[in-house]
């Protein structure tokens, strides 16, 4: 949430600093600023609304573009409306300060308080003013160099931060730090220059060296020197580990899409096969995973498996949860990130705790990990980013290897954390010996047709757009599903709501007759899942009884199906698979539908209002 695009150097910061920001808007996009140090004086401009709305002011000003030093920000807001004022960069009351500031200061208003007392006033409602003002007492106070009154400030705060800090009675250099929100420092040949990142693709074609803040770490960037980097809490000294970035450029450009989640949803074959390559060994008949059969005991020995994620993330998990017990016959609770901490949950050092983010970042997951660390649980991640907070947090972990995603709904993210969780079930179901070996090849022969398959369904992308033409004026809108497929069901409807502005509902398609079949009527279209596997038969006379009431049926069946093609308005064929590989396949029309109907109400599918990509406050 918010992002943050900082250089110092030899080159002129603007356009590097811009199109920084271009790249990290999926993180947030209220309101956006930019400040650029010219040599004597400090240019800001800041508005509410979006990076382009910023360079159109901008451009008005030319001579506001010059200066080797700039920091911009991009905000998802927090404290504060948005808009121009609360919008970053912020500056002291001295203005001899700026700061940009992704996070939250829980204690600002008492700080705000005594500053004010103190005989500081404050321009903004937000909490990243009364952090610079801070900054600046006790720089007066304590009479001391800019690092080391950031040092001192940030112990006083309670909260999550990532910062970065310029000083015009300093100007050579920048301060970075970092508690819970993820920073990164790109490094230029002979240090002769500094990117600063929340994360790494502002900086991409201008070096492929970069040092990951840990939390409470602080680093002072200085032009012709190696950063430093120190513990904020005892000042010591930090070796730092310069990592080789593996992105491209390529993968965050949308490469002729029309949005980045259209190529995201048809990268999902690619970024499936990334995710099997290497532990899915279909000739050996073998799943290979490191991480799984280094804790195969804490696994097999477990009392139980916790799951836990937020959004999609918690639908993967939901999938994971039938996964787990269908084929290694191994209890599992699924829970939210954000309620599991906060309502004394029974756990021990018998259980294994399974954490699903795509950023790696997210708080209140993090926040999980730490309750579950303190209680003894093996803890294990799955996440997309590479040295991102919870690949190191955890004991143990897989990463996804499904790319950058930058479309704020999350879809190829979703389908590989499925894989992922295949694959530990299948491993585990071997292991235990709760799958038999005709019955394991079965699945990874099935597996490794998953790609292709999907692949086959992107293919009549065309139907699906015309269905999406029929109901993108309705108003609400239900999705069905049983078994393995009621998590998709409230995956479809959640990317209908976060990208269209649709209000839908997933259920388990038997509860309709328990309340919500009252809103059916022949202005409802109900999304329904029919597969031929599992509760076939039930789900056919659940549309049934739904059909007798006018509700308008689209469902999603197995190729070849017959019964379901003569009750339903429309039908969305899927290639057949084993049920539990079946939500690799169904999720794919779903996000088509809510994509096309966002497309076609001119919604910002990218960007939808009040969302960002990256939650990393609680």
């Amino acid at each position: 949430m918010c992002g943050i695009s900082a250089y110092i150097g030899f080159r002129e910061a603007y356009p590097i600093v811009i199109n920084g920001l271009k790249r990290l808007e999926y993180r947030g996009y209220d309101s956006a600023g930019v400040m650029i140090y010219d040599g004597k004086k400090i240019n800001l401009a800041k508005t509410k609304g979006k990076v382009a709305d910023l360079e159109t002011i901008i451009d008005k000003e030319p001579e506001k573009k010059l200066g080797k030093i700039g920091m911009g920000h991009t905000r998802w807001a927090t404290h504060g409306v948005p808009n121009d004022v609360n919008s970053h960069p912020h500056a002291s009351q001295s203005g001899e300060l700026m700061i940009v500031h992704n996070g939250i200061i829980e204690n600002y208003d008492t700080i705000k308080k005594e500053l004010q007392r103190r005989g500081y006033s404050f321009k903004s409602d937000t909490d990243t003013e009364v952090l610079i003002n801070l900054i600046e007492e006790v720089k007066k106070t304590e009479d001391c160099k800019l690092g080391k009154a950031v040092q001192l400030a940030l112990k006083s705060v309670i909260g999550a931060y990532a910062i970065a800090v310029f000083d015009i009675t300093k100007s050579n250099e920048i301060i970075v730090a970092r508690l819970g929100s993820p920073i990164a420092i790109g490094i230029g040949e002979d240090n002769s220059e500094f990117f600063v990142a929340s994360d790494a693709s502002p900086f991409l074609e201008f070096t492929k060296n970069a040092i990951y803040l840990e939390d409470e770490e602080m680093a002072i960037i200085k032009p012709g020197r190696p950063a430093k980097v120190r513990k904020i809490r005892d000042d010591s000294k930090v070796e730092p580990m310069i990592h080789e970035l593996q992105l491209s450029l390529d993968q965050i450009e949308k490469g002729g899409y029309d949005h980045f989640m259209l190529k995201e949803i048809h990268e999902q074959p690619k970024a499936i096969i990334d995710t099997f390559r290497g532990r899915m060994l279909v000739e050996q008949n073998i799943i290979k995973m490191t991480s799984v059969e280094e804790n195969l005991d804490k696994f097999l020995n477990a009392n139980k498996i916790i799951i836990i994620g937020c959004g999609t993330s918690w639908h993967a998990g939901l999938v994971g949860e039938y996964l787990f017990e269908d084929l290694a016959r191994i209890p599992v609770e699924v829970e939210y990130a954000s309620e599991f901490r906060y309502r004394n949950p029974i756990i021990t050092d018998k259980d294994v705790v399974i954490v699903i983010s795509q950023s790696g970042e997210t708080a209140d997951t993090l926040a999980a990990i730490k309750l579950a660390k303190s209680k003894g649980a093996f803890v294990y991640g799955v996440c997309n980013v590479v040295g991102s907070s919870i690949a190191r947090e955890t004991h143990a972990g897989a990463y996804t290897h499904a790319g950058p995603e930058i479309g704020v709904a999350s879809t190829k993210a979703f389908t590989t954390q499925i894989t992922v969780l295949t694959l530990i079930a299948l491993k585990l179901g071997q292991a235990n010996k709760s799958l038999s070996k005709e019955r394991f090849k079965n699945y990874i022969e099935k597996m490794h047709l998953i790609p292709k398959q999907i692949q086959e369904l992107l293919s009549i992308e065309d139907k699906i757009k015309e269905i999406a033409a029929i109901y993108k004026d309705a108003k609400n809108c239900l999705y069905l599903g049983r078994g393995f497929n009621f998590p998709v069901a409230l995956e479809g409807a959640l990317k209908l709501k976060e990208i269209s502005y649709i209000h839908a509902e997933g259920y388990p398609a038997a509860e309709m007759k328990h309340g919500p079949i009252a809103l059916i009527d022949e202005n409802m279209p109900i999304f329904v899942i029919a597969t031929n596997k599992g509760h076939y038969d039930k789900v056919v006379s659940n549309i049934q009884e739904m059909k007798s009431r006018e509700g308008k049926i689209i469902a999603i069946v197995t190729e070849g199906d017959v019964t379901v093609k003569e009750i339903a308005d429309y039908v969305i064929e899927i290639p057949e698979t084993e049920e539990a590989l079946t939500p690799l396949l169904t999720t794919v029309p779903f996000q088509l539908l809510s994509y096309y109907i966002a497309v076609m109400l001119g919604r910002n599918v990218d960007q939808p209002r009040n969302l960002a990509k990256s939650v990393t406050v609680e």
